[in-house]
């Protein structure tokens, strides 16, 4: 059987680009001989269409593309592509829709498959609106004379003997290849990417094709939607476990497979280390969420610190430097070296740069607020000030150019409030606020691999805000070096103060005070732009209350 797996950037709610991208790959598969053709989890509506399921016209629609569909792939190529069904049983009880994957063949379509595991977790909330398969043991097809099992994304992550604990009592992939007789396993993916997913992915799914003596076939949905990340990376695991074939790393690709060939050459799992990877994740997720909302420009407030310059990097590459405007907005505390670090980034990337003092309105503001505030000594109301005018700054040239404002801040500094309402954090996107501080400087390295694009002043300065004299970023925060891993502990590996002090070696009382100064600063987080998310728990998914008083202590 040759198998080919359409590796597609889909746009929610696209109904007909997205038929047309599902096209053109059936078009491309034949060509090549193809017997099967599997497209992502959900490819009809794009994923993850959200509470656009909820109004009943948006099901119809994506029914509707399914027919064209049927009219437009080549009638002798049975294609398998995810869909939003409605489930049949509503009238008994139940959500009212399935997620399902559709045999398309010979000018028409039919159920072939709905997924069985529904997850509901960081940020997923399938349950929210389908009703999961009863029982996958019907989730198979037959194709060129073969059984083939079909799965649906989480549907293949339960497997018992990899998992030490799992979400789910059952096992779906046992069901359908025990019960089922699936002879080759094929899943449908939108897998949403983390640093270091693709590995578990491919680990986890060579285990269940050894264990089950298939072929495990897995078409993974590429690009960006919102604040999620999709790496791609499909792949065929052999009935030995054996990695035969993978696709391209965060780009559209075609894999065609020949599952019948016992000589097909085993192929080396990825090896995409952290800051290459993450530096593609930023730039396609940049990239796409400027081309699907049909945007064009960035702004960013260039600094000629580490964080802005590393945006501005990313942004010039996403979007080409014409398309990237840089504003310095120096004032009474900004360093010569940072004014002359920021011309020299914009310089190296080709992007536009305008300074714009501050001093005048920040005077003006302080002159203004002096009667109010007499008798107060300055304190961070002052410092703030700045903030909000450069925030007011960018927002102008954001409105009046069309631009979008790139907010710059990483994860260490939204994690623990040292950013600004209505100042830094303002704009339409948060390129790094799923990077910590630390990894702010490896992908900035990364960036820097074949030759200074941001200038070495940038990397090697002590990190400040400049919003006071002499200020440093360690007068109000531990040291980036042991205040990340003890926010790793507590926000991705989400372990108690206790357990977060033993993991990193750190006293407990310091811990919980990070923990405390996480927990107050949760509005501002309510309020940051959407973050690209790159690891395994970002802001988005992060589900926790503003108001509470559950405050762990050392």
């Amino acid at each position: 059987m040759r198998v080919a797996l359409a590796q597609l950037d889909q746009i929610v709610g696209d109904f007909d680009g997205n038929v047309a991208r599902i096209a053109a790959a059936a078009a491309a598969a034949h060509a090549r001989g193809a017997d099967l053709l599997v497209a992502p989890e959900l490819a009809i509506p794009g994923y993850p269409p959200m509470d656009l399921m909820f109004i009943s016209s948006f099901a119809d629609a994506n029914r509707a593309a399914l027919d064209r569909l049927a009219a437009l792939v080549p009638p002798s190529l049975p294609v398998l592509c995810g869909y939003v069904d409605r489930n049949p049983e509503v009238e008994h009880g139940g959500k009212p829709l399935r997620n399902a994957a559709a045999l398309v063949h010979a000018g028409e379509w039919r159920l072939a498959a709905t997924k069985t595991l529904l997850p509901t977790y960081d940020v997923f909330d399938e349950a929210r609106y389908f009703e999961p398969c009863p029982d996958p043991v019907g989730n198979v097809v037959e194709v060129a004379g073969v059984r083939v099992g079909v799965t649906i994304c989480e549907d293949i992550w339960n497997d018992r003997d990899f998992w030490v604990t799992r979400l789910y009592k059952h096992d779906p992939v046992a069901r359908v290849v025990t019960a089922g007789g699936a002879q080759v396993l094929v899943n449908l993916s939108s897998s949403p990417w983390s640093a270091g997913k693709e590995r578990t992915r491919i680990a986890m799914v060579a285990h269940a094709a050894r264990r089950h003596g298939v072929a495990v076939a897995y078409a993974n949905q590429v690009g960006g939607n919102d604040s999620l990340l999709f790496d791609g990376q499909s792949f065929v695991a052999d009935a030995g476990g054996r990695l035969v074939a993978l696709g391209a790393a965060f780009a559209e690709d075609l894999l065609v497979v020949d599952l019948d060939d016992p000589a097909a050459a085993a192929v080396a799992p990825p090896e995409l280390g952290f800051a290459d990877a993450v530096h593609r994740a930023l730039v396609m997720g940049i990239r796409d969420y400027f081309g699907k909302l049909g945007l064009r420009a960035a702004v960013v407030g260039l600094s000629g610190g580490i964080d802005s310059a590393l945006t501005a990097a990313l942004a010039a590459e996403a979007l080409g430097p014409a398309n990237v405007v840089g504003l310095s907005m120096p004032s009474r505390y900004s360093s010569d070296g940072s004014r002359t670090d920021a011309h020299a980034l914009a310089e190296r990337l080709g992007i536009a740069l305008h300074a714009v003092p501050i001093e005048k309105p920040f005077g003006d503001y302080l002159e203004l607020l002096g009667p109010l505030f007499a008798g107060r000594a300055a304190d961070v109301t002052e410092e703030n000030l700045q903030a909000r005018i450069r925030g007011n700054l960018l927002m102008a040239w954001s409105n009046k150019m069309g631009s979008v404002v790139l907010a710059t801040g990483n994860k260490s500094e939204l994690a623990m409030g040292y950013c600004t309402i209505y100042g830094d954090m303002c704009g339409g996107l948060a390129v790094l606020s799923d990077l910590f501080k630390t990894e702010v400087y490896a992908v900035s390295e990364w960036v820097n691999r074949a030759g200074e694009v941001i200038p070495r002043a940038s990397i090697d300065k002590p990190p400040s805000a400049e919003l006071r004299p002499d200020q440093r970023d360690d007068q109000s925060l531990p040291p980036y070096p042991v205040l990340d891993p003890i926010l790793r502990a507590l926000l991705v590996d989400e372990l108690g103060v206790a357990e977060a002090a033993r993991e990193t070696g750190a006293e407990p009382a310091l811990v919980a005070s990070i923990a405390r100064t996480v927990a107050r600063n949760e509005f501002k987080r309510k309020q940051a732009p959407p973050t690209l998310r790159v690891s395994g728990k970002a802001w988005y998914g992060r589900q926790v209350p503003i108001v509470h008083r559950f405050i762990e202590r050392a």
